[in-house]
C-alpha cells in the first residue's frame, strides 16, 4: 500500500509539472490584465518559470523515483496515472477561476502548443522512468 501511495504522489508531481506551465501559458492575458504588466514581460516570466520547473522538476522526479519506487517495472504506470490528476487540476482551476473577461481567452496557437506538449509528455515520463530503472545509485547522486 505504501508503494501505491508513493506511485500516486509521483504521478501527482508529473501532473503538476505539466499543469503549471500550461496554465501560465494559457492565462498570459489574464495575468497581464491583473498585474498591469506588459504581455512581453509576462511571456518572459512564463518562459523563465518553465525552464526552472523543467530542470528542478526533472531532478526532483529522478530523485523521488529512484528513492521511493525502487526501480520496479510498475513505475511505468506513471506514464498513464498522471492523466487523471492533470484533468482534475484543470477542472478545479477552471471551476475556481473561470474566464469572465472575453479578452482573457488564449490564442488558438497556444492550444496547438499545448496539444503538442501533451502528446510528447508521456514519452518524457517514459524516458525518466527508463533512466531510473537502468541506472545505479552513483548516476543519480551526481545529477
Amino acid at each position: 500500500m505504501k508503494y501505491f501511495s508513493k506511485l500516486n504522489v509521483v504521478s501527482i508531481l508529473y501532473a503538476l509539472m505539466v499543469f503549471v506551465p500550461l496554465e501560465l501559458m494559457l492565462n498570459v492575458y489574464r495575468i497581464s490584465r491583473l498585474t498591469k504588466w506588459e504581455i512581453g514581460s509576462v511571456n518572459i516570466l512564463t518562459g523563465i518559470t518553465l525552464i526552472f520547473e523543467i530542470i528542478g522538476g526533472t531532478i526532483l522526479i529522478l530523485f523521488l523515483t529512484k528513492k521511493w519506487l525502487d526501480g520496479r517495472k510498475a513505475n511505468f504506470w506513471t506514464v498513464i496515472l498522471w492523466v487523471p490528476y492533470f484533468v482534475l487540476f484543470i477542472y478545479v482551476f477552471a471551476s475556481i477561476f473561470p474566464i469572465t473577461n472575453g479578452g482573457d481567452t488564449p490564442n488558438p496557437v497556444t492550444g496547438l502548443l499545448a496539444i503538442g506538449g501533451l502528446i510528447v509528455y508521456p514519452f518524457y515520463i517514459l524516458i525518466l522512468n527508463s533512466i531510473c530503472i537502468t541506472s545505479d545509485d552513483k548516476t543519480i547522486r551526481t545529477v
